[in-house]
């Protein structure tokens, strides 16, 4: 009988263990899409735009757009821009609990670039770019990023 009592017992821990509430497993599934591609993972096409901000030179003024992206199928987030087709440099996203993406871009693919995606289930989450051409020197660099947004 004490045998049978102990294996309910566990039997009733790892129950309530596996057991995950929606949220818990909205959670674990966006996890699973951290530094991972938007659009390999299918996650893009459930996204939209929830912030944008101006890419901007010191010398040249506006050279392109930055837009905080969230998908609604898989809870994530991150950044795309457009920005001038010379371009190369790097796309940063970050979640409140400081989950970070950096992602290196190279010149081409028409100046739109994005970033791999950070965990955005029920979370804020924001991000910036910065843009450099020719030798990057001499005011050939751009910056800008997208205020916070919680989702």
């Amino acid at each position: 009988m004490k045998l049978r009592a102990v294996v309910t017992a566990v039997g009733a821990v790892a129950a309530a263990v596996v057991v995950m509430s929606p949220a818990q497993a909205a959670t674990a599934q966006a996890r699973g899409y951290d530094h991972k591609d938007p659009y390999q993972t299918g996650c893009g096409n459930s996204a939209r735009a929830v912030r944008t901000g101006n890419i901007n030179s010191r010398l040249e003024g506006k050279i392109g757009t930055v837009k905080l992206m969230y998908s609604f199928s898989c809870k994530t987030n991150w950044i795309e821009i457009n920005t001038i087709t010379a371009g190369y440099g790097s796309i940063t996203v970050q979640n409140a609990r400081g989950t970070i993406d950096t992602f290196q871009f190279r010149k081409g693919n028409g100046g739109r670039h994005w970033g791999n995606m950070v965990n955005g289930n029920n979370m804020c989450a924001w991000g910036s770019a910065s843009v450099k051409w020719g030798s990057g020197m001499g005011g050939q660099v751009g910056t800008g990023g997208t205020g916070q947004a919680c989702k």
